[in-house]
C-alpha cells in the first residue's frame, strides 16, 4: 500500500479511480498521486457543467448522477448527443487543446464528479512527469475510441455510395 498520506476526499478519489478501466494499468501509488491533483464538483439537477463555447480547462469523471451532452445543430436546435453516467468521462479535449467547449453539458440528476483541471495537470506534470505522460496516453486512447465510435455512427447516417 502507498506510504503517502491522503485526505479522506483524496482517498475516496483514488478508490474511485481504481474502478475506472482507463486507469487499470496504473498502480496504487500512481493513482494516489493523481488523486492528489483532482477535486470534486457537485452539480444540482438542471445545473450546467459548462456551455458550448466556454473555455476548456478541465476534464472529469462521473462518480454518480447523470449528465447530458447537448450540441447545437446547424439549424440552431439543441440535440442530445450523449448521456453520461457513473464512470463516463467528459472534457478530455479541453484539457489537451484548451479550445472552447464543443458542446453544453447539463446535470439531469444531482451529479458528483471528480475533475482534473489544467492547473492540476500542470502540477502533476511538474511532480511526476512520467505519470503525466501515462495520463495523456490514457486520454489519447479514450479520445481515439470516441472518434472511432463517432465515425461508425456517422457512417450509419450517411448515404451509401452508388
Amino acid at each position: 500500500m502507498s506510504a503517502l498520506i491522503l485526505s479522506e476526499s483524496e482517498e475516496d478519489t483514488r478508490n474511485f479511480l481504481l474502478s475506472l478501466p482507463i486507469f487499470d494499468s496504473l498502480d496504487v501509488d500512481e493513482l494516489t498521486i493523481l488523486a492528489q491533483h483532482m477535486s470534486y464538483v457537485h452539480l444540482k439537477r438542471g445545473e450546467y457543467l459548462f456551455l458550448e463555447g466556454d473555455k476548456g480547462s478541465f476534464m472529469g469523471f462521473v462518480v454518480q448522477g447523470l449528465l447530458e451532452v447537448v450540441k447545437k445543430s446547424e439549424t440552431g436546435q439543441s440535440v442530445v448527443i450523449a448521456r453520461l453516467a457513473k464512470g463516463n468521462s467528459i472534457g478530455e479535449m479541453g484539457l489537451i487543446d484548451k479550445s472552447p467547449r464543443s458542446a453544453t453539458v447539463i446535470a439531469r440528476q444531482p451529479t458528483l464528479m471528480v475533475t482534473l483541471t489544467d492547473k492540476g495537470f500542470d502540477m502533476l506534470t511538474d511532480r511526476s512527469p512520467i505519470l503525466a505522460v501515462k495520463v495523456i496516453q490514457k486520454i489519447a486512447r479514450l479520445l481515439s475510441l470516441y472518434m472511432r465510435r463517432t465515425s461508425s455512427r456517422l457512417a450509419d447516417l450517411m448515404q451509401p455510395m452508388v
